[in-house]
């Protein structure tokens, strides 16, 4: 599985990040989400790489990259962290400016990316999300309800990670199956005993929940400046029009809200 690009590790920002890399063309980064690796690109890589250079991270916490134990406020979870693990990971291989594609956990790392290095950012494609800070002012019973993990996982630890580590290949594909509009069987096995490998481990559960404690509570601080303080390149948003983000949010204006230049974008048929 994306066997012909190049696997490495490099030491920045004070971690390990593990990633791969190949293709031709301008640079691109690929960050993925929770709670997969960057395994997420194999099906779309190969025709990536015709027209770019890929550059395929695990983001810290999850993968073979760095599996960090938590500080108190969860700042070396923030996204800002992240984000500079991205942007000296790019100078290391020589790239100073990129295209940014991100899912999930991974478009909420270029966010802020996008905010805080705006001179990297060429252009960004956000996957299935709407911004952080949205998305928590707007909770109601029915995102709690379809979102339960965002408020399960940031309990103090241990306690989640107890309960996830009891059985955490089974939250794994249960997660999985129920934000595929047909189970779990869209994901490839060799890709999921890949999911399984790097996230059924005491230090990568609690990874997971430091990432998500991070963005409910350091995460918010550092956006407090969401209404001055906007993205400057063009940004384009995809979203799976049966998914949550589909059903209960309206991704172009909520981007929009936080972008100077007109966002694009369209749901896809995609989603339970």
């Amino acid at each position: 599985m994306l066997e012909h690009f190049r696997q490495q590790q490099a030491q920045v920002n004070g971690v390990t990040i593990n990633f791969r890399h190949g293709g031709e063309g301008p640079p691109l980064l690929l960050l993925h989400g929770f709670p997969q690796t960057h395994v997420i690109w194999h099906k779309v890589a190969d025709a990536l790489a015709k027209r770019y250079t890929l550059v395929m991270p695990d983001l810290r916490g999850y993968g073979d990259s760095s599996r960090l134990p938590g500080l108190p406020d969860h700042s070396n979870y923030a996204k800002r962290e992240m984000a500079q693990d991205m942007v000296e990971l790019m100078r290391s291989l020589g790239h100073h400016s990129f295209f940014l594609c991100g899912h999930d956990r991974g478009g909420r790392v270029s966010h802020r990316l996008a905010l805080d290095h705006k001179d990297a950012v060429r252009k960004l494609m956000i996957l299935d999300i709407s911004p952080t800070r949205t998305m928590y002012e707007a909770t109601d019973k029915t995102f709690a309800t379809l979102y339960y993990h965002w408020f399960f996982m940031i309990q103090p630890a241990p306690v989640p990670e107890t309960l996830i580590g009891n059985s955490a290949a089974f939250l794994l594909e249960t997660s999985l199956g129920n934000w595929g509009s047909n189970g779990a069987k869209f994901i490839d096995d060799e890709a999921m005993a890949e999911y399984l490998r790097c996230f059924c481990r005491p230090d990568a559960i609690h990874a997971a929940c430091e990432d998500y404690r991070a963005a409910a509570s350091i995460d918010l601080e550092h956006d407090r400046d969401h209404e001055t303080n906007k993205i400057a390149c063009p940004v384009h948003v995809l979203w799976g029009e049966h998914g949550v983000v589909g059903r209960l949010f309206k991704p172009l204006e909520d981007w929009q809200a936080k972008c100077d230049q007109p966002v694009t974008g369209k749901a896809v048929p995609a989603g339970p």
